[in-house]
C-alpha cells in the first residue's frame, strides 16, 4: 500500500469528491480531545486533521504516524511550524514512545482486510491509556434502503480505484467495532452524514 502517487493530487480529489464533508467528519469530535495531553493520529495522510488539532490544542503533544513519504511531506507543509512529532512508517512496525490518552484514525482503518485490521487495532490499543478516547472517522455502509445500495456502489468504486492506484490490500470495508470492544473501548457517540456514507465515532476505554 503506497499513497505516494496520489499525494500531490489528494487535496483536489477530496474537494472534488466530497467538498468539506470529509473534513467535517474528521473534526466532528475534535472538542472531545480537550484535556488530552498526548494524542496519536495513525495514518494521518495529508495533514488536515493534524492542522485542525494542533490549531485547537497547541499545548497537547501530537504524534502523527504515516507510511507514505509523499503524504507526510504534504502534511508537514500544511501544518508548518506546529510542534508535531512526525514518524514515517507502517504503524505495526512503529513502537510508541509513550502512552496516549487519545487515538485518532481518520479514513485509515477501512484500508485493511480483517487479519491486518486486527493487528493494527491491537497495536494502537496497546499504546492507549486505560481511559483513552479513540476517534474513528471512516466510510460506512448503512444497513438498508437506498442509502445501503448507494454506499455499496460508492465503496465498489473507491476500493477498485485505490487497489489499482495504491495497492490497497482491502477489497471491502471491515467494521472495527468488535475489535475496539475487545480492547476495552465502548461507543459513546456516532455522527453520520452523507446518507450514512460517512461515520464519525467517539469511543472511550474504561
Amino acid at each position: 500500500m503506497n499513497f505516494d502517487r496520489l499525494a500531490p493530487h489528494y487535496d483536489w480529489m477530496e474537494q472534488a469528491c466530497g467538498g468539506g464533508l470529509l473534513q467535517r467528519a474528521r473534526t466532528a469530535w475534535l472538542e472531545e480531545l480537550r484535556g488530552c495531553r498526548r494524542i496519536l493520529s495513525a495514518g494521518e495522510g495529508h495533514g488536515r486533521f493534524a492542522a485542525a488539532c494542533a490549531g485547537r490544542f497547541p499545548a497537547a503533544e501530537l504524534t502523527c504516524v504515516e507510511a507514505s513519504a509523499g503524504m507526510l511531506r504534504r502534511a508537514r507543509a500544511r501544518t508548518g511550524p506546529a510542534p508535531i512529532h512526525w514518524h514515517q512508517g507502517d504503524v505495526c512496525d512503529w513502537t510508541p514512545a509513550a502512552s496516549y490518552d487519545a487515538i485518532v484514525t481518520c479514513f485509515f482503518l477501512d484500508c485493511f482486510p480483517p487479519d491486518q485490521l486486527a493487528r493494527v487495532v491491537a497495536k494502537l490499543a496497546a499504546g492507549a491509556t486505560a481511559d483513552a478516547r479513540w476517534l474513528v472517522t471512516d466510510f460506512a455502509v448503512p444497513s438498508k434502503g437506498l442509502a445501503h445500495w448507494r454506499a455499496l456502489a460508492v465503496h465498489a468504486l473507491m476500493y477498485g480505484f485505490f487497489r489499482l492506484a495504491c495497492g490497497l490490500p482491502a477489497r471491502r470495508l471491515t467494521p472495527p467495532d468488535v475489535l475496539l470492544q475487545a480492547h476495552g473501548f465502548r461507543l459513546e457517540g456516532r455522527i453520520e452524514s452523507n446518507w450514512g456514507l460517512l461515520r464519525a465515532d467517539l469511543w472511550r476505554r474504561g
